[in-house]
């Protein structure tokens, strides 16, 4: 993928979007971990490319993500200039912490809600206010934060962070989105049917129309065929996991 390109000469740092993580272990050591970002960061490290991987908390606010994104970043770059591939997170910490020493060249996303997410809407829709008190503290019992969730409604991404998150001058904004006809048994079947109504095409969570950041320039295409849980390799790391369970060993 990489071959024939130049190697970026400054770090690149990954941040994990939404419920994610650096490694999940489902039976502590008893059954190999899922990391994030495996396979990504292999071929990134492959080309010789440094790579920093940076943990937030999994559904905490945008703002608690920032500060910690922030702190990774100042921990792990010693002082280097660096390019983020992350979310709306680093948009808030590049816009309202700018974190004096931090350097960052540049912001990539990849089907990040910049303008929120339909299905967002509908869910808080149908859990209703009444509701929605017992399962946020249902969640906070088993050590979930919750800040995140209404977080990307649209109304909150349109009305509110982006109006007080404006791009820096001295940062390039870049962004990509995705598209994906879900299969009958397809997890994302129901949610793709929601956004495909309300926003138009979609990955199955954010639409083609959502992603788009940085103007025109900034956009650089929109992925065909692939879901939000493809775009960092997840859907190979579950057949892989299966297949190391079941006793096989890669090649």
């Amino acid at each position: 993928m990489l071959n024939g390109l130049e190697t970026p000469k400054y770090p690149i740092v990954l941040a994990h979007g939404l419920m994610g993580f650096d490694e999940l272990r489902l039976a502590g050591k008893l059954l190999p971990g899922i990391h994030y970002w495996r396979g990504i960061t292999e071929a990134l490290r492959a080309n010789g490319i440094e790579v920093i991987t940076a943990h937030v908390p999994a559904a905490g606010s945008l703002e608690i993500r920032a500060a910690q994104l922030s702190e990774n970043i100042l921990e792990k770059a010693g002082g280097k200039s660096v390019n983020i591939i992350a979310g709306l997170d680093s948009r808030y910490m590049l816009s309202q912490m700018k974190p004096p020493n931090v350097k960052v060249l540049s912001l990539t996303t990849i089907a990040t809600p910049h303008r929120g997410s339909s299905f967002a809407d509908y869910m808080f829709d149908r859990i209703g206010p009444s509701r929605l008190p017992i399962i946020y503290r249902a969640l906070k019992a088993v050590g979930i934060e919750t800040g995140a969730f209404s977080q990307l409604t649209r109304r909150y991404m349109q009305e509110d962070f982006n109006p007080r998150t404006p791009d820096r001058d001295d940062v390039r904004y870049f962004s990509y989105g995705a598209t994906v006809e879900p299969a009958l048994w397809s997890a994302f079947r129901q949610s793709h049917r929601i956004i495909m109504r309300e926003e138009g095409a979609n990955d199955g969570l954010v639409s083609v129309i959502s992603s788009r950041w940085g103007g025109e320039s900034g956009y650089k295409g929109t992925l065909v065929g692939v879901s939000h849980l493809d775009m960092i390799n997840w859907t190979n790391r579950l057949r892989w996991l299966v297949w190391e369970l079941t006793g096989h060993k890669r090649k």
